[in-house]
């Protein structure tokens, strides 16, 4: 079985990604990372975007409140 990639949004703060994945730009280029980790920005306010910096927590980056799953049988 390959491992599978999963992205967690910790609240207030970064979305991390374990696993294996590649983050290009809109160009296409690649953002070379090495760890098992990464932790991407989403306050928008990182020095090393697309990664997070920890700047969430010196501006008081509040996030939306967390997605709702659709009810089963619902259409969308």
């Amino acid at each position: 079985m390959t491992e599978r990639t999963k992205i967690a949004a910790l609240d207030h703060g970064p979305f991390l990604v374990r696993g294996p994945a590649v983050v290009v730009d809109a160009e296409g280029n690649e953002f070379p990372f090495e760890r098992k980790t990464m932790a991407l920005c989403r306050c928008g306010g990182s020095t090393t975007k697309p990664f997070c910096d920890g700047t969430h927590s010196k501006v008081g980056f509040r996030a939306a409140e967390r997605a709702v799953r659709e009810e089963e049988g619902q259409a969308g």
